[in-house]
């Protein structure tokens, strides 16, 4: 069957009718087929048989069997199993050129930045929704201070801190490299993937901080000055390192949140006040349940990281701290007119969104999950903007204020 479809397409080479041959004893005729016998054990070496027997020794070549020119079809070959095999090799080649694109995605790579790409790289370097997030807190302090507003000295106060908040955050991220690289969150960050060098990082900083500090102690006023240096150190040098350490981290960035608002008050008042301290208060308060409902949800990234959170490591102190300055907020609120900074609207007005952040906190203590850390979490997202613009919608007015002071006794 063989010779005779060979025949159709070409001459029968004697190789083709040799190995048709062989293959016919091997499988039909398996009597036919020729074994090796042991060799038998010499008696004495070889060089002493030859020189006293003077017999030659046989040398036994392996005999290879010779291929053919062209391998013979299968005996069940047709187009469809032609087909098959061509597909077979067709994927076989997919297979290696995914696996050659795998081991060049795996190998290093040099990354190239373009210069058009470079704001972004460091609006990300400097966490501009963060940034963002500091300079609203500080112009609401702005806005609740007991005095005239001044624009000149509100563009000036909000640009020094937002530099000093993106020069705090880049040093953070310079620190963090190694730790932020084993974390899902944080792996994509610019100095982590490569797209900047840590010279220009450490470079954009200083260019932040230097400028921001000046611009805040000699624009605004001293006080001021010192409060954006201070909370960059305690960010940079304080909360940063102590990540790793204790649980106590949560606290110290507390503070660091609750001090742009205090900035604010003293850049329109040049003086630290009762007001300060109650908007200082408030933003200390909410960033519990805030960062406690964001870290639930980030546990084993932070254990990959190897930080040390309540959520980790304590997680119902981690709810338990959510829900009780959820409460304060509660109070703080009320704390307000009684300081003579809001009307007593203000506490009545903005009890149901405290009451609806306490009700979340509350769930998140009870029968903590992704999901009701999740809805704490953006919760938290809208009830500090809105909490801010309804105490400053009851802010007491300064004529108010005059006017009680003249009041006789």
């Amino acid at each position: 069957m063989h010779l005779c479809r060979l025949a159709n397409k070409g001459r029968i080479t004697f190789q083709q009718l040799n190995f048709l041959k062989r293959r016919y004893v091997t499988q039909y005729k398996k009597d036919l087929s020729q074994r090796a016998q042991p060799k038998p054990e010499l008696a004495a070496p070889p060089f002493l048989e030859r020189k006293r027997m003077g017999q030659e020794n046989t040398v036994v070549h392996e005999i290879r069997p010779v291929l053919p020119l062209h391998a013979p079809l299968p005996e069940t070959s047709d187009s469809a199993g032609l087909k098959a095999q061509k597909l077979a090799v067709i994927d076989e080649d997919s297979a290696m050129a995914v696996e050659a694109e795998s081991k060049e995605e795996k190998q290093w790579k040099e990354m190239k930045t373009e210069l058009g790409d470079l704001p972004g790289i460091l609006a990300r370097l400097s966490k501009i929704k963060l940034t963002a997030l500091v300079v609203s807190t500080t112009s609401a302090g702005f806005a609740m201070s007991p005095v005239p507003f001044d624009l000149t000295c509100f563009l000036l106060a909000s640009v020094g801190t937002g530099l000093a908040s993106c020069a705090a955050n880049s040093i953070n991220q310079y620190f963090e490299v190694p730790f932020d690289s084993n974390m899902n969150s944080t792996k994509s960050r610019p100095l982590v993937r490569g797209q900047i060098s840590p010279l220009l990082a450490v470079s954009f900083a200083a260019s932040c901080a230097v400028p921001g500090i000046a611009l805040l102690t000699l624009a605004v006023n001293p006080l001021t000055g010192a409060l954006g240096a201070f909370n960059i150190f305690l960010y940079t040098c304080c909360y940063t390192p102590m990540k790793r350490i204790s649980i106590i981290n949560t606290w110290v960035g507390a503070v660091v949140g609750a001090i742009p608002p205090i900035m604010g008050w003293t850049a329109a008042t040049g003086s630290l006040d009762a007001g300060a301290l109650l908007l200082g208060g408030i933003l200390y308060s909410w960033q519990f349940p805030h960062f406690n409902a964001l870290s639930w949800g980030l546990r084993e990234d932070y254990s990959r990281g190897g930080y040390c959170m309540m959520s980790v490591t304590h997680p119902t102190m981690c709810r338990r701290v959510a829900l009780r300055h959820c409460l304060a907020l509660i109070g703080l609120s009320t704390l307000a007119p009684v300081l003579n900074i809001t009307t007593w609207t203000f506490p009545v007005i903005s009890l149901p969104i405290n009451l609806y952040i306490s009700y979340l906190g509350f769930r998140f203590y009870r029968d903590a999950d992704r999901s009701r850390s999740r809805k704490l979490f953006f919760c938290s997202l809208w009830h500090l903007p809105l909490l801010l613009l309804l105490m400053l919608t009851c802010k007491k007015s300064l004529y108010e204020k005059n006017d009680r002071k003249e009041l006789p006794s």
